[in-house]
């Protein structure tokens, strides 16, 4: 692991341990969606790329959000995206529960696909 993604985390862990366990969950399902996913700190949070940049993980003092660099392209069939942009959208998690309720997997999957 990259020494600058390992001090983000340990950043974030002392944040507090809810933050932390979203950060981490969040970590391991964009790293298990696909084959060759690198990782990088980059505008403040962890950003995910394969062919190109697809999603970032960014936490915030009362939540943590997921970004996705192409959003507004993907299907909202949940209602769970955020935003107003151009192209980004994002979903925003205060507990471990949102991630299974807001269908992350299935949404870093369609973000990956669009990406490729």
């Amino acid at each position: 692991m990259d020494k600058r993604i390992e001090t983000f985390l340990v950043d974030i862990r002392d944040r507090g341990e809810t933050q932390f366990a979203i950060v981490s969950h969040l970590r391991e399902i964009v790293l298990a969606s696909g084959p060759d996913i690198s990782e990088e700190i980059k505008y403040g949070g962890l950003l995910f790329s394969a062919a190109r940049p697809f999603c970032g993980i960014f936490p915030y003092t009362a939540h943590v959000t997921l970004e996705f660099s192409e959003g507004a392209a993907l299907p909202d069939t949940h209602g769970v995206l955020m935003g107003q942009g151009k192209g980004r959208r994002h979903i925003k998690m205060q507990s471990l529960s949102d991630i299974a309720e807001r269908h992350v997997a299935a949404y870093v999957g369609m973000a990956l696909g669009a990406a490729g």
